[in-house]
């Protein structure tokens, strides 16, 4: 086991809407270290319709604080998924972040395995994620904890003129 840089246990806990501006300065800080700051423009406003519901809305995402000695130390966001094959839901991990000052400490293990208990508690068949193909030491540690990198699958994405162009027409050319 690593050593700890950090003399504190590491408790994960259910975000609140209390933890909003906390959550996107820590979705700025994952930007800024993949490289990609501009990209982000969504705003504590749209997070916290986007985890908590607003009037009309209910939530579409769920999230997780990590805290090491009473300070926010990282984070993790999920949704729910289904499988076809499987006939059962799943859980989607689509950021999780640990800013580098707590690195080494646990925080990212332990906020993988609240979510892998909540995947179980919730009866789900599996927990999947992205992880950007330079990011190796990541993709180390989740090799490590037994994930496997499914290789035959590529993301697709349809967003901005092209998806408003789709929904608009009336057929497929």
């Amino acid at each position: 086991m690593t050593e700890r840089a950090h003399p504190g246990a590491v408790r994960v806990r259910a975000a609140t809407p209390d933890d909003v501006d906390q959550i996107h300065a820590f979705i700025v800080g994952l930007a800024e270290y993949e490289g990609a700051p501009d990209q982000v423009t969504g705003t504590p406003e749209l997070l916290r319709a986007g985890l908590f519901g607003g009037p009309g809305t209910d939530p579409s995402a769920e999230a997780l604080i990590a805290e090491l000695d009473g300070v926010a130390a990282g984070f993790a966001l999920f949704h729910g998924t289904f499988s076809t094959w499987e006939c059962r839901p799943g859980v989607w991990l689509e950021d999780l972040y640990v800013p580098q000052r707590f690195r080494r400490a646990g925080v990212g293990h332990a906020l993988l395995r609240r979510l892998a208990a909540l995947t179980l508690e919730r009866g789900c068949a599996r927990l999947e994620w992205h992880a950007l193909d330079w990011n190796e030491p990541a993709i180390a540690v989740y090799h490590r904890l037994g994930a496997r990198m499914q290789t035959e699958w590529r993301i697709m994405r349809l967003a901005d003129d092209p998806l408003a162009a789709l929904a608009s027409t009336d057929h497929v050319s």
